[in-house]
């Protein structure tokens, strides 16, 4: 009997996750998040380290932004660090009558766009938007984290960053906002989120 519960719970658990309707913000027509993401070279030489891993920033970031896909994780090494990524539009891609006309995903560690009418240039769509994996500074932005959904406007804070262990494993932020491909995606160490919805 105790062994039927629990399975039962498990398969409702994982039932709630695949067909939950996912919560998803929207706001009125227009860019909510105009300005480009400020990237600031650093005075200084910044590194610490947090359990296994030694970070390095390499520039400080601060960005306002919609939430256009969000992906979860908790497999690999990588999830020890962070969690999330968060696929993020500005400027042009930060207006609701665009974004709803294109199709964003996230699988693994990457990011992907589709649309079957451009509302924007492709370059447009490129240029302003982003894969970014985020590293929560402490339990506080850990948790606000969950109050994030797809749609969200959001500012954040930190600096993107270089992480090594030890046994040589390594991650570097792009330092670009035009690239594209492996090695492409913004890896942000978070000191303040701000959740602008309200």
């Amino acid at each position: 009997m105790k062994k039927l519960l629990i399975t039962s719970v498990i398969i409702l658990g994982i039932c709630a996750y695949l067909f939950w309707p996912e919560k998803v913000i929207t706001y009125p027509e227009g860019m909510t998040a105009p300005e480009q993401p400020v990237q600031t070279n650093l005075s200084a030489v910044k590194e610490w380290e947090k359990n296994e891993f030694m970070f390095k920033a390499l520039a400080e970031y601060k960005i306002k932004a919609r939430v256009l896909s969000r992906n979860t994780f908790s497999v690999g090494k990588e999830s020890k660090i962070s969690p999330v990524d968060f696929a993020l539009g500005w400027g042009p891609m930060s207006d609701q009558a665009v974004i709803d006309r294109i199709k964003v995903t996230q699988r693994n560690r990457w990011y992907r766009w589709e649309t079957n009418s451009y509302p924007i240039p492709r370059n447009e769509i490129m240029n302003n938007s982003a894969n970014i994996h985020i590293i929560p500074a402490d339990d506080l932005i850990d948790k606000k984290l969950s109050k994030v959904y797809k749609g969200s406007l959001i500012e954040m804070k930190g600096y993107l960053v270089e992480v090594t262990t030890e046994d040589r494993w390594f991650w570097r932020s792009s330092l670009r906002r035009d690239d594209t491909g492996g090695g492409s995606c913004e890896l942000i160490w978070v000191e303040e989120l701000i959740i602008l919805d309200e």
